[in-house]
């Protein structure tokens, strides 16, 4: 295999990750859309129906940080209790899916494979969700999106910041300006995938400036909230400068470990609510 130098290698990275927006359009306009989960020739907007439909929905969750709550029942506020115990510096969070199959995957091909043609069904829905939230909570409406930031070196080889096209995709529809220069990552720092909340904390510790000002009312938009630890650590010092209300907007959220003896209480509830009696 033949191995490009370090500065042609980025460049041409860059190049691939800019090419399938074209190829995209092209398609769209030459031949009839396809489902990017299972090819089905009658996707809108990249998924089909039946697909869309299986998207794991997030309606059972914490209202404050968008944790899934298994035992909430759909459509009533709920908090948590980390929430309860320590509230976080933000105060809603919008999170419509849980970050399960096929969410999971499709996130992860166009985070890290850069196949961005997964990403754009995502996108796309989560600008519509935001919007019909706005038409009925128009109080939610923020005045500046802002965009969680990635260190320059990660984003040029990757060719793109997920939650800054997240953002654009949100203002595009909603009107709502955007930024990704507001906050700013001057230093890297080691991934954040496989630690947990105290070791990604640690991590985070002065890994963050911010430069601007910062209205009363913003949203933090990012693609996936794991531990809270990266949107508590932004949202703490977007308050610190003057922010009054901050919203957490994200693709999806990665639910907490259930222990067996909250999952056993979950199957006997969804047993009783079916009219059937617990195994």
């Amino acid at each position: 295999m033949i191995k490009l130098p370090d500065a042609l290698s980025t460049r041409f990275e860059i190049l691939v990750n800019t090419i399938p927006d074209s190829l995209a359009r092209l398609h769209e306009a030459l031949l009839p859309e396809l489902c990017v989960t299972c090819l089905a020739p009658d996707a809108r907007k990249g998924l089909c129906n039946g697909c869309r439909g299986d998207l794991p929905v997030n309606d059972r969750c914490c209202a404050r940080c968008g944790l899934p709550l298994l035992l909430a029942r759909p459509g009533r506020e709920r908090t948590c209790g980390d929430c309860i115990k320590l509230e976080p510096a933000y105060h809603r969070a919008f999170i419509p899916w849980r970050y399960e199959f096929p969410v999971d995957r499709m996130i992860s091909r166009y985070k890290y494979q850069g196949q961005r043609h997964y990403g754009r069904p995502l996108l796309s829905e989560m600008a519509l969700l935001v919007d019909e939230l706005l038409t009925r909570q128009p109080d939610r409406r923020p005045q500046l999106l802002v965009a969680a930031p990635m260190h320059r070196k990660r984003q040029r080889k990757r060719g793109f910041n997920q939650a800054a096209e997240i953002a654009e995709a949100i203002s595009r529809q909603t009107d709502i300006p955007w930024s990704d220069r507001l906050l700013q990552r001057p230093r890297s720092a080691r991934p954040q995938s496989g630690l947990n909340r105290k070791q990604r904390l640690s991590n985070l510790k002065g890994l963050f400036e911010l430069h601007g000002g910062v209205p009363r009312h913003v949203a933090l938009v990012d693609d996936v909230v794991t531990t809270g630890a990266t949107v508590g650590t932004l949202a703490t010092l977007l308050q610190q400068h003057g922010a009054e209300r901050i919203e957490v907007w994200a693709l999806a959220r990665t639910p907490a470990r259930v222990n067996r003896s909250e999952q056993a209480l979950h199957d006997v509830a969804g047993d009783r609510q079916a009219g059937g009696q617990p195994g």
